[in-house]
């Protein structure tokens, strides 16, 4: 169905490949309309509980094939805002689905790349795992979301000094700051057993945890989370998962797994 990534599920847990090896898995629009489609099928999949995203052969996304690129001055600024807006739409499909996401970095992850992990709600690394926003190397701008993300996930001094000057952030650099959880010889196990965890957990609350809007005020966000809660007292999971708690056994969900 692909030719530019992989896409399988396994018990209730998709995994997305960027499968580009020989130039380290950089995306070309092909890339874009692929993973757009992909994340939408997980986003629409009721039985997809959690999503694994990475790369192929030790790299995850080093951005932009540049090789594949028109010209894009030549092509206009409409041509190029859509498609700016289809890579722009990869970051906000894994920042706003239901479906928790669990970057596994390898290799280089830059630019547009760097922007996709920092979209995932949780991030495990490789040790040779390099993080780059380089987009002022090249004369641009943070185009995807970067330069609003990473302020908000390592503070505003440190992530200005990554984005200012476009160097590298390496695994234990990453670590340090918090913006991944672990450094691992294997990020895709890793990866896939955080989102075991997540899957077997009720889906309702996990689903609405990560809804949760931390940018509005407290009251607002208070207001929100009572809307949430009243939609996991009824549901059927929260009940089993009490009653689980209570037996000292472990839950049983009524599931189907894709």
């Amino acid at each position: 169905m692909y030719s530019d990534i992989q896409y399988e599920t396994t018990a209730g847990v998709a995994t997305v490949t960027i499968d580009r090896p020989s130039v380290a898995n950089a995306f070309r629009a092909q890339t874009i309309s692929e993973l757009n489609d992909a994340l939408d099928r997980v986003r629409e999949d009721d039985e997809i509980y959690a999503l694994v995203l990475t790369g192929a052969e030790d790299a995850f996304c080093a951005g932009g094939d540049v090789t594949e690129m028109p010209d894009w001055a030549e092509n206009g600024k409409e041509a190029y805002g859509e498609f700016l807006r289809s890579v722009q739409d990869v970051v906000d499909t894994l920042r706003s689905m239901g479906t928790p996401s669990v970057a596994a970095v390898e290799g280089p992850a830059i630019g547009a790349g760097c922007d996709f992990a920092l979209a995932c709600d949780i991030r495990v690394a490789g040790p040779d795992a390099v993080l780059r926003e380089g987009f002022v190397q090249v004369g641009l701008v943070p185009g995807d979301g970067g330069a609003w993300l990473l302020p908000r996930l390592i503070g505003e001094a440190r992530a200005n000094e990554y984005l200012l000057t476009g160097k590298d952030m390496s695994a234990h650099d990453a670590l340090d700051l918090g913006l991944v959880t672990d450094v691992t010889d294997d990020p895709v196990e890793q990866a896939k057993t955080l989102a075991g965890e997540i899957r077997n957990l009720p889906a309702t609350a996990v689903q609405h945890t990560k809804r949760l809007d931390p940018e509005v005020s407290f009251e607002e966000h208070c207001e929100q989370a009572i809307e949430a809660q009243w939609e996991c007292v009824t549901d059927p999971e929260h009940k089993e998962a009490v009653a689980a708690l209570q037996e000292s056994r472990s839950p049983e969900f009524d599931r189907d797994y894709s």
